[in-house]
């Protein structure tokens, strides 16, 4: 058995998804990405998993789980940015002074993307956004200090700690003890009206998407990608400029702000009669606004409810911010990284594979959830981390084994149509998976945040 399928299986059973339907998958192509982690068995796993609960749902109208083929090196190439502007261009990823500082007895990452994180940052250390001057300024500061000071301003940081350092730290051992999907049973549903036709099985599902960067809206472009309708609410003044192309395609997005009682009333309106919700937004902070899971249930039975939040839902960080990239340093990838490529700076995974996988194995909750509301009308709630998936990522990753690396990107790996984003044109991927008789397509082009008013257009 390959790793891909090792992963895959652990997935699908840890998801409560019946063990000999994982036959169905089958995983093509060679090829991996350069890292000391096996972030293209991962990739191939994670699409694998997401398009095995989608033949599972078809299965659950039409008798039978379709085929499904897993191109393992357009997964891989997936999980980096699937976007290819035609005379256009992304603004860049990072803001000036994020990144990896050396400090006085390590390393630390600054997460300085988001304004008030920026502040926080730049609070702390008492300098303009100048990388030169937040790096004199940094030398001067133990990392564990630095980080835990920064994070009481309320910005984002992360020490580098080793493998063996994240085991014994008290979050460490919490999330080694989380399962890596905690499932709950949710409210009894309304009647499935869902028609599951076999080529777009969730056409008619409506979901509401209330992600941020990056795990959660992958999740919801997998499942519009199979027809479901999803709506994306953000706050009024949030912004991602160098995310929003690669992950808002087939996606309806508006704005509401959940602490204007006339917004509130609009999104319980909406959550009335949503199939599936996906957030991000760390635990207690959904219900500070009136909306816990009980109450979500209440307002919509038969709700499928998926969540992640970084470091997990146990432990002394479980409410603490993180992105990908910190929960690498934290857990000890970018040291191991470090080590086992002899180099003088931490090295994390070529991608942010912890956001990607995450939010392949979210779609996958939900759609199982959709199948099972089916079987016994109940809704669920799902609730995962990106430290937790990281976990299965080191698990899986400490035999080494020869690898390929992957054959350069050519013409021939992108959609041969033209997609019409609010930005300009733009060619696509073609899709990391082909399930038989259920082609993956998005019906929308890429649209910025708050493109859209906030309601639903199907099933009037």
């Amino acid at each position: 058995m390959t790793r891909a399928a090792e992963i895959l299986d652990q997935v699908w059973e840890a998801l409560g998804g019946a063990a000999a339907l994982s036959a169905n998958v089958r995983c093509d192509g060679v090829g991996d990405l350069p890292s000391a982690f096996a972030v293209s068995d991962l990739a191939a796993a994670s699409v694998g998993v997401a398009a095995l609960s989608v033949g599972e749902l078809i299965a659950a109208r039409h008798g039978a789980v379709p085929a499904i083929a897993v191109d393992r090196r357009c997964a891989s190439m997936w999980f980096w940015i699937s976007i290819r502007p035609q005379g256009w261009s992304l603004p860049p990823i990072w803001d000036v002074t994020a990144g990896d500082y050396p400090t006085a007895d390590g390393w630390i990452k600054l997460h300085t993307n988001v304004p008030n994180h920026r502040s926080a940052a730049l609070g702390v250390l008492g300098v303009a956004a100048s990388k030169e001057a937040v790096a004199k300024v940094v030398r001067g500061w133990q990392a564990n200090l630095l980080e835990q000071v920064i994070v009481d301003r309320g910005g984002c940081a992360a020490a580098m700690r080793s493998l063996d350092e994240w085991c014994v730290h008290p979050q460490g051992s919490a999330v080694a003890r989380e399962p890596l999907f905690h499932v709950e049973a949710g409210s009894a549903g309304r009647t499935c009206d869902w028609a599951i036709a076999a080529e777009r099985p969730l056409a008619g599902v409506r979901v509401l998407d209330l992600t941020r960067v990056l795990a959660g809206p992958i999740a919801t472009r997998f499942l519009a990608g199979f027809g479901a309708e999803v709506l994306r609410i953000d706050p009024p003044v949030w912004e991602e400029p160098a995310i929003v192309p690669e992950v808002t395609l087939g996606k309806r997005c508006a704005r509401l702000d959940l602490g204007n009682d006339r917004d509130r009333e609009t999104f319980t309106s909406l959550l009335r009669s949503a199939d599936v919700l996906v957030h991000g937004h760390r635990p207690g902070a959904l219900a500070r606004r009136g909306f816990d899971s009980a109450r979500m249930q209440e307002l919509s039975p038969g709700l499928v409810e998926v969540s992640l939040d970084a470091y997990g839902w146990s432990g002394p960080w479980a409410a603490r911010r993180g992105f990908d990239s910190l929960v690498q340093m934290s857990s000890g990838i970018a040291a191991e990284g470090m080590r086992k490529n002899g180099s003088a700076r931490p090295t994390p995974l070529p991608v942010q594979a912890l956001d990607h996988a995450t939010g392949y194995f979210m779609a996958a909750a939900a759609v199982r959830g959709l199948t099972q509301r089916l079987a016994t009308g109940l809704g669920s709630v799902v609730r995962t981390s990106l430290a937790r998936i990281g976990a299965l990522l080191i698990d899986q990753s400490r035999e080494d084994r020869t690898s390929v690396a992957l054959a350069p990107e050519t013409i021939d790996d992108l959609d041969e149509a033209q997609e019409a984003t609010a930005w300009g044109p733009a060619r696509r991927l073609k899709p990391p998976v082909a399930i038989a008789g259920s082609p993956m397509r998005w019906a929308l082009p890429a649209s910025p945040l708050g493109a859209a008013p906030a309601r639903w257009v199907s099933r009037p």
